[in-house]
């Protein structure tokens, strides 16, 4: 009968552990398995993961491994659909005239119109960039939106 008390491992299934430093006779003196001098013969040695010995490492010598940036990426300046609501209503929105409502800082970057916010009245809006829901929401209060190159693109 089995019984809690009389239970025992399957046979092979456990190994002793190796007791290093017990003489030569034990296959494991004088060394203890770890080879003669340098730095992981010492006691206290840890190394953290990757280490090379001083050596530039795998991951430092590859940079493409950890992302990369775009140099070819547009970066434009943004305008929320709500801050169109300062101009008169059945007026032409421009580059121009955003930048001298202080909309815009500058006139160097593109400018995208985004959906943020609500817009209550019928504009001509001209951008460099629109998103389709900003495209949207200026059509469905009766104005209409056209897509002007940017003045650094044209050259």
């Amino acid at each position: 009968m089995v019984r809690q008390n009389n239970i025992a491992p399957a046979p092979g299934s456990r190994r002793a552990s190796k007791r290093v430093g017990r003489g030569d006779g034990s296959g494991h003196g004088t060394y203890s398995g770890r080879g003669c001098k340098g730095q992981k013969s010492r006691a206290g040695y840890k190394m953290r993961p990757g280490f090379e010995g001083g050596q530039l490492p795998l991951i430092k010598r590859l940079p493409r491994k950890r992302g990369f940036t775009n140099i070819f990426r547009t970066e434009y300046s943004t305008v929320r659909v709500g801050a169109l609501n300062t101009f008169d209503s059945g007026s032409e929105v421009t580059p121009e005239k955003m930048l001298a409502s202080g909309i815009i800082k500058s006139l160097a970057k593109p400018i995208k119109i985004l959906a943020d916010g609500d817009i209550d009245r019928s504009l001509t809006v001209r951008a460099n960039k629109f998103t389709a829901s900003a495209k949207a929401k200026i059509e469905a209060a009766g104005g209409t939106v056209e897509e002007v190159e940017h003045a650094a693109e044209a050259k």
